[in-house]
């Protein structure tokens, strides 16, 4: 009885601090969860938590809480040249995160994971995206169960180059019968696509959102269809995935500003600091749908 009381304090206190928020889209959904960032200082406690050191895919940056602030109605993630000692650091290590002295780029990943958990429903996400040279925004959900990738990934926005040329993407990824190895559903839409139709893209906040629901995910920007995902058959291999479909489980989210070193030889500081801005985030579900607040 106890957890539930908080659970629904917890809720309560989300939805207040939301007040300036629609209150039901266009759905119909109800605002069950989220931040307007209309505070100063330190992201909101109750609400996100941070990653720390050096995490995945052999990032260059090493995340830290001083590069998350909220100031002017925003989420602001810097990356910056700055050097942060590896403090778990061993030479004899054949673990990337433990054989390195340190790092010479810092930057910043938040994340709901033990305070918000949340299956299906409609996640929208005002930004404005650093698209910028080494620059690799996210915001992106993970499952609670089963290692990566069996406990599935939904990638609403990843902005970076591939084969040299900048691009947005929207993806899902789930287990095969090998593990660490992904299946993918994967959109990439070339950043001049939006930069034609407005040269100023860049320099404007744009929604990104996620309607998830037992059958499909799609992802949009400002209302256009990036990419329609069909989940009835992402199930993941019986050897490393336990046969389970990872989308009808509950995610939480993360957003994060990471770095990609094109060159081999280090993100050059002269294109540091970037600065990745969010406006909102805001939840709406279906009265049957599931959010999950823990305390």
């Amino acid at each position: 009885m106890k957890h539930h009381i908080l659970a629904i304090a917890a809720a309560i206190a989300s939805l207040q601090a939301s007040a300036d928020a629609p209150q039901t889209n266009a759905n119909g959904y109800r605002l069950v969860w989220g931040d307007e960032f209309d505070y100063v200082g330190a992201p909101d406690s109750t609400k996100w938590t941070f990653e720390r050191g050096f995490v995945r895919n052999k990032e260059p940056q090493w995340y830290q809480p001083d590069n998350a602030r909220v100031a002017d109605g925003c989420l602001i993630l810097e990356a910056r040249a700055e050097h942060a000692d590896n403090p778990d650091y061993d030479p004899a290590s054949t673990d990337w995160r433990y054989s390195r002295k340190g790092a010479e780029v810092t930057s910043s990943s938040v994340r709901t994971r033990g305070l918000m958990h949340f299956l299906y429903g409609s996640l929208e996400v005002r930004a404005r995206i650093p698209a910028r040279d080494g620059a690799w925004p996210a915001i992106w959900t993970l499952g609670l169960t089963n290692p990566w990738p069996s406990n599935g990934e939904i990638d609403i926005l990843e902005y970076y180059e591939v084969g040299g040329e900048p691009k947005i993407l929207a993806n899902a990824a789930w287990g095969s019968d090998t593990a660490g190895a992904g299946r993918w559903n994967t959109k990439r839409v070339p950043y001049s696509h939006f930069t034609e139709r407005d040269p100023q893209w860049a320099d404007k906040f744009h929604v990104w959102r996620m309607d998830w629901a037992p059958d499909h995910i799609r992802i949009y920007i400002d209302d256009e269809l990036i990419n329609d995902i069909d989940i009835t058959g992402t199930i993941n291999g019986k050897n490393a995935g336990e046969g389970e479909n990872p989308f009808h489980k509950p995610h939480f989210m993360l957003l994060n500003l990471a770095l990609k070193d094109y060159s081999g030889k280090g993100i050059d500081p002269a294109t540091l600091p970037i600065r990745y801005e969010i406006d909102y985030v805001r939840l709406y579900q279906a009265p049957d749908e599931k959010i999950m607040i823990q305390k």
